[in-house]
């Protein structure tokens, strides 16, 4: 972990643009070898977020599947409100990227500090939501014990969330000077503490999927003053002037909330659909709901994969950017989104081939519906690799995009999408007459597996319409 030259990221790219060689004939090339020192510490640091995922999982499912089914059902909604409310930290890697292009290292650590701020300032809100889960969840009709427990994670989960939005800002700073190996550190930290928490507040103090929630919370937490320490030490005191740049100026705040939540509101969007699908199928039945959430969870090894690569094209396009060369910007964000896709779409594959010894490991044996919810988690696998491909288009796309500064168009489009496309398709495909919301929809009662259906359906027409938003070359023409 090197936090004492913090100059060296400036010197690297003195004469030249991120991730560009000079080949023999004096053609500029991508170099891949710079995209990958930057991009695999976010890989990893994407493998360490799998891994604590996986590792909720597997301390959830071993409560019961109900349990799993339950915390399924409000895990995307979780990070949907954490998006919504993190909008000033959303900005905070596009902002120190294009700093960082420009050789204004100030600018880059005011963004962080404004983040900062902006958390602290949505800090009641979100304690008002988390007082409103049973409202938000009532109209969905959940069996009330899945209901119940839901809202025993919620609750606890939501009323933390500020020290994971504010450790995301935190680390889209280190992610936009180019500083991947903190960022890499800061989530292994969390990890490590997360795995330790779950065990002791599940098991130890007996608190249930409460404890899983705490669990992050204090683990996030412990990241967080982490990061902040290293943020204020001596080096980046020099370069950054980190100590001096903490001051609130409400127009330049109101400029950044302005950026960035828009950019809370592209994932926000695409999960805030999800969320209703996940819940679509947990009201069909725990086992649905289980098995949906499980393959979720395992499909999260191809999506962070893919989205520590597709980070490391925010960092690239913002730095070239910030450099003033939006052509080279465009050639480094073709490269990225190309070698996203193809690499989710080959991880979609490995994943579904050994399903059926994975899953296994994150159920109890003793648990009867454990033999079900495998077999149902096994078929679903099989299907979500149809999306993984179109996943990473969109997925790269957008990131790509946040790098630009563009965010409203691709907002609007998410929204769209999700809601118009995705969200009908999957209430449609799920539901028997007489079981879903919407009495005027055909229901054709496809279960779990119509379900994800429409999610390859979704996921291929989002992945389309992202990828046309950057070949449009629209963003080109945004000033941040």
């Amino acid at each position: 972990m090197d936090i004492s030259t913090p100059l060296t990221q400036a010197k690297r790219l003195a004469g030249r643009l991120p991730a560009q060689r000079i080949d023999a004939n004096g053609v500029a090339r991508v170099d891949f070898r710079a995209v990958m020192a930057l991009a695999l510490p976010l890989v990893a640091n994407s493998a360490v977020q799998v891994v604590l995922n996986l590792t909720d999982m597997w301390f959830i499912g071993h409560i019961s599947t109900r349990s799993l089914a339950a915390v399924g059902a409000v895990h995307w909604l979780v990070l949907m409100t954490l998006l919504v409310f993190s909008g000033v930290g959303m900005a905070v890697q596009t902002i120190a990227a294009q700093a960082f292009g420009a050789r204004r290292y100030t600018r880059a650590s005011q963004a962080l500090w404004n983040a900062m701020w902006g958390t602290l300032l949505a800090a009641p809100l979100l304690l008002a939501v988390a007082a409103s889960g049973h409202s938000i969840l009532n109209p969905f009709g959940l069996d009330p014990d899945i209901e119940l427990t839901a809202v025993e994670f919620w609750a606890p989960r939501v009323a933390g969330a500020s020290f994971g939005t504010a450790l995301w800002a935190m680390i889209g700073f280190f992610n936009g000077i180019g500083n991947s190996k903190l960022s890499l550190f800061f989530t292994a930290t969390v990890g490590i503490a997360n795995a330790i928490c779950n065990y002791v507040f599940i098991f130890r103090f007996g608190w249930g999927v409460a404890g899983s929630a705490w669990a992050t919370n204090v683990a996030q937490l412990i990241g967080l003053t982490i990061a902040l320490g290293i943020f204020l030490s001596a080096p980046y005191r020099r370069q950054y002037r980190s100590h001096l740049t903490w001051k609130p100026l409400r127009r330049v705040l109101l400029r950044q909330l302005r950026i960035g939540f828009p950019m809370g509101i592209v994932p926000a969007a695409d999960l805030l659909g999800f969320a209703i699908f996940q819940i679509m199928q947990t009201r069909r039945g725990a086992a649905d709901g289980a098995a949906s959430q499980a393959v979720t969870m395992i499909c999260t090894a191809a999506y962070m994969t893919g989205v520590g690569v597709a980070f490391a094209g925010t960092t690239l396009v913002g730095q070239s950017i910030g450099a003033g060369d939006r052509a080279w910007a465009a050639r480094l964000g073709n490269y990225v989104i190309t070698l996203v896709a193809c690499l989710m779409g080959g991880i979609g594959l490995v994943l579904a081939a050994i399903g059926p010894w994975v899953l296994p490991v994150f159920l109890s044996s003793e648990d009867p519906d454990a033999a079900r919810v495998i077999a149902l988690s096994v078929k679903l696998l099989w299907i979500a690799t149809l999306y993984q491909f179109f996943d990473g288009l969109s997925l790269a796309s957008s990131l790509c995009l946040r790098g630009a500064g563009d965010a409203v168009v691709p907002a609007i489009l998410v929204l769209a999408v999700s809601w118009l496309v995705f969200v009908p398709i999957a209430h449609i495909l799920t539901f028997a007459p007489g079981q879903g919301w919407f009495e005027l929809l055909p229901q054709l009662g496809w279960g779990a597996v119509g379900g994800w259906i429409a999610l390859v359906l979704y996921l291929m027409v989002l992945g389309l319409v992202m990828l046309g938003r950057w070949r449009s070359g629209a963003w080109r023409r945004i000033s941040i």
